[in-house]
């Protein structure tokens, strides 16, 4: 073989892509060009044969959006050491299992981070000023009518309490800090570098902020992590903004403090039970909601592709990688 004529698949590492049946690749052709791609759903093979049959060779997985591994999944693959999560979030991924394996994983938070914090900051504009409102209230001719629209709330001089200052988290705050807003945050340690006022807890940042922007992680301890106790302390005029995870809200409690008038407003970009919404929403005019696509652009995309790949060469190539979980 020439220099010039390309390796054979054999040749290339071998990366396994964990998907669901419905996931279409989005990245494939520029994966093949350097990776022996193994996808168990392009095969006429049944899955756990041809699972069965590659094992011994896959160190290395690529996990597309929540598909879930498990530790039962991961007790198939006895020599893998690497997982490349193409979301931010990993509550579909049993991080336990793979502390105690030693396998390690990376996401893509901060390929994301940029275009989520501006879909958050997008949905708490919406929500003050009752955009999407007042476009229905246009479209369905009724200026005419009623002739006067009701007021929105100014952004700036806002209290803003993030819960999770991450990669996600930290663009929100430089954003609404431009708007004039005073930005408090909440995470599981508080950051030393960060000259921000840290509260301990979501429900004390709650009681000195008018507007909560949820961007943490979910896991048993951020499960339900903003309850009714939170939101009667955040107040009648509070706003709720969540781009991180529908259960890190009790999503039964915040129908009934919007519904009860106990809050203000809320931005929702996910839901506990999607593709499911609590139909009680759907006429309230200081809710705003959007299918959990925060941080889906083509700019976004694209940046998770290099993310992606930039891990994987990385791990072949005996290198550091670029976005490792922490194993906290």
């Amino acid at each position: 073989m020439t220099g010039k004529e390309a390796q054979q698949p054999e040749e290339l590492p071998v990366v396994f892509v964990h998907r669901r049946p419905s996931f279409i690749l989005p990245f494939g052709d520029h994966l093949r060009s350097q990776f022996h791609v193994l996808d168990p759903y392009e095969s006429p093979e049944p899955y756990d044969s041809f699972l069965a049959r590659h094992a011994p060779s896959i160190r290395a997985l690529m996990t597309m959006g929540p598909t879930l591994v498990s530790a039962e999944f991961l007790d198939r693959l006895p020599v893998l050491e690497l997982i490349v999560a193409t979301s931010a979030g990993l509550d579909h991924i049993d991080l336990p299992a793979c502390r105690s394996r030693g396998i390690v994983v990376t996401n893509a938070s901060s390929a994301f981070a940029e275009d989520a914090a501006d879909c958050a900051v997008g949905l708490l504009i919406d929500v003050l000023r009752r955009i999407s409102a007042a476009d229905r209230f246009v479209r369905g001719r009724m200026w005419p009518v009623k002739e006067t629209y009701p007021l929105g709330f100014k952004l700036g001089g806002k209290r803003v309490g993030i819960v999770g200052l991450g990669s996600i988290g930290s663009e929100v705050a430089k954003r609404l800090s431009a708007f004039g807003c005073t930005i408090a945050y909440t995470a599981r340690n508080k950051k030393q570098s960060v000259p921000i006022p840290f509260y301990a807890n979501v429900r004390d940042l709650a009681a000195n902020s008018d507007v909560l922007v949820l961007c943490c992680a979910l896991t048993k301890e951020t499960y339900h992590l903003v309850n009714k106790d939170v939101m009667v302390a955040l107040g009648k005029e509070g706003v709720i903004i969540n781009v991180g995870r529908g259960s890190l809200i009790n999503e039964k409690e915040l129908v009934q403090c919007l519904v009860g008038g106990e809050i203000g407003g809320a931005g929702l970009d996910v839901y506990e039970n999607e593709p499911n919404v609590p139909k009680e929403l759907f006429g309230l005019d200081n809710v705003v909601l959007s299918p959990h696509s925060a941080p889906a652009t083509p700019e976004s995309f694209e940046a998770v592709l290099q993310l992606t790949v930039g891990n994987l060469k990385a791990f072949f190539s005996n290198k550091p990688l670029v976005s490792v979980v922490s194993n906290e």
